[in-house]
Formats: structure tokens, C-alpha cells, sequence
């Protein structure tokens, strides 16, 4: 049987309005091939503000991860927060499941929208294809910020015993949970101060409406995140970035913020790189 109520839905919908009412519209691009993305842009677009694209991480879709922020980011910027591909409404039908394909797909949305330059943030997930977003179309990302994203990993690491997870299996137990049990072992796994005494029927409600649907196909990006990854491979960008992480990550541990942090992938004077560490709430 339905649910007759959804929390999640509820809180859903109000999302949906809070970035309505913060001057955001929702738009959908046909890219073609069977790929579809939706993307919130501005209303009105200002010409004398820079552009500003916002990349969520793998946990929910734009809106979850960007509302408490977006009203304070619009005042400064023209904001583009698109659903990357199996998240919100954006999807294909096409196998590719990396982080370079997922940037392809964001700069046909961008170009689609008439944008040219651009500054982007990632946080997590998000960074990886912010990274990616950079090195493919470095003429149309300006600057870039990268929040606790582990594009320095090896898959490697693992084996090494960097994570405090065994293997990618039991990584996405953990971000892809299916029970309140897994989901609170989860919230204990991601976050420095996690919720506690989170009823179960509201966990097991997000479950149902934020994580039952493209299960595999997120599954897919993360596996693709590691398979046959090497720092070597890593294609050095031309923009000034700026990298944060949060001081006690344990999805992608601090470590790979330094390693970042000596790698030279960034082809500019080192003064334009800058490494913060912050001691967050949230990993």
C-alpha cells in the first residue's frame, strides 16, 4: 500500500518552493541520447554578478544539500544548482557512470543556458566532478573550490588501510543504506555529532523516498570512483582552487587533503592554492 503521508515529500516540496522564492527556476535540458538533466538557474540573470555552480555530493539531490546556503550565495552570485545524473530529476539511459561524463552532462546544461564562465563548488562527490568539469572545459570554469573531496585517492588506498572501511562493498552499505539500522550506523559513520534517537518510521521514510530509487546506478558512480584509479592519472587544471575538509572525515580521511595539497595538479603559482581545514560538525 501508498504511504498517505511522506515527510521527506513534505520537506521535499518545501525545498522546492524555498528556491523558487529565493529567485531560482526549475528547468530540464534534453541532452539527447536518453539524458535528461534538471538544473535550478536564475529567474533573472544579472549581468554585472558572476556565475556561481553549486555540485551536491552523493547523499540526496541539489535541493537537500544546498538550501540553508542558497539565499546567501544568490545575493552575490547567479546560481546554477543542477540534480547530477540519478539524483533528483536528472537521468540516462546511457551506461557511462564516471565523474568525467557527469561534468560532460553539467556543461551541456550550462551551455544550454548561454554560460560561458562560471566559478564552481563540490562538495564531496560534487568535487570529483567539479575537478573533472575543470580539467575538460578549463575556458569555462574561472575558479574552483573543492569541499572534502577525495580526488587524490588510489584504489589503492583501500588495501593500504587509509579508510576505515575493508573494501568499496561495505563503503556502500554505509551511503546507500536500505534498513533504519544501516541508515543510523550510517549517521554515526558521516557525521563528527550525529542525530541521535531519530525515529525509525521517519529514517525509514527518507529511505523510501531519497535512496530505493537509482539504487544501482549510484552504486555504479562510486565503484566508478575507484576502479583502476591512480594520483598519476589525475589531469593537472590551470584555476586558482581553493580545497576545504573537514578535520575529522572519515568518508575521505584529511590525509587526502594533504596529499592534494603536495600533488602539483594545479598549474598555477602556488600562492592561488590555498588548503583549510575545518573542524566541522559534519564530514
Amino acid at each position: 500500500m501508498a504511504k498517505c503521508f511522506s515527510f521527506t515529500a513534505i520537506r521535499d516540496r518545501w525545498f522546492r518552493l524555498s528556491f523558487f522564492l529565493a529567485g531560482l527556476k526549475s528547468t530540464t535540458t534534453d541532452l539527447g541520447d536518453g539524458t535528461v538533466m534538471h538544473c535550478w538557474v536564475p529567474r533573472t540573470r544579472e549581468p554585472s554578478k558572476p556565475n556561481l555552480l553549486l555540485l551536491h555530493g552523493i547523499g540526496a539531490n541539489a535541493m537537500w544539500q544546498w538550501n540553508e546556503f542558497i539565499s546567501s550565495f544568490l545575493a552575490r552570485f547567479n546560481v546554477y544548482v543542477p540534480d547530477l545524473l540519478f539524483f533528483g530529476d536528472s537521468h540516462t539511459t546511457r551506461p557511462e557512470r564516471t565523474e568525467q561524463f557527469q561534468a560532460q552532462c553539467v556543461a551541456g546544461v550550462l551551455e544550454a543556458q548561454g554560460v560561458r564562465k562560471l566559478n564552481v563548488v563540490g562538495l564531496s562527490y560534487g568535487g570529483f566532478v567539479a575537478y573533472s568539469l575543470a580539467a575538460q572545459f578549463p575556458e569555462m570554469v574561472e575558479k574552483l573550490v573543492l569541499c572534502c573531496a577525495g580526488v587524490s585517492m588510489e584504489e589503492k588506498d583501500m588495501e593500504d588501510g587509509m579508510f576505515q572501511v575493508k573494501t568499496v562493498d561495505e563503503a556502500l552499505t554505509l551511503l546507500f543504506p536500505q534498513t533504519p539500522e544501516k541508515a543510523n550506523e550510517m549517521f554515526e559513520f558521516v557525521f563528527y555529532k550525529p542525530v541521535k534517537k531519530v525515529p525509525t518510521y521517519f529514517i525509514q521514510d527518507y529511505i523510501d523516498v531519497m535512496w530505493k530509487e537509482h539504487l544501482q546506478e549510484r552504486i555504479g558512480l562510486v565503484n566508478s570512483l575507484y576502479r583502476d584509479r591512480k594520483m598519476s592519472d589525475l589531469p593537472k587544471i590551470t584555476q586558482p582552487t581553493l580545497v576545504m575538509w573537514a578535520e575529522y572525515d572519515k568518508v575521505f580521511p584529511l590525509e587526502l587533503g594533504h596529499r592534494l595539497k603536495r600533488f602539483p595538479f594545479c598549474a598555477v603559482p602556488l600562492l592561488h592554492f590555498a588548503l583549510i581545514f575545518l573542524p566541522s560538525s559534519e564530514a
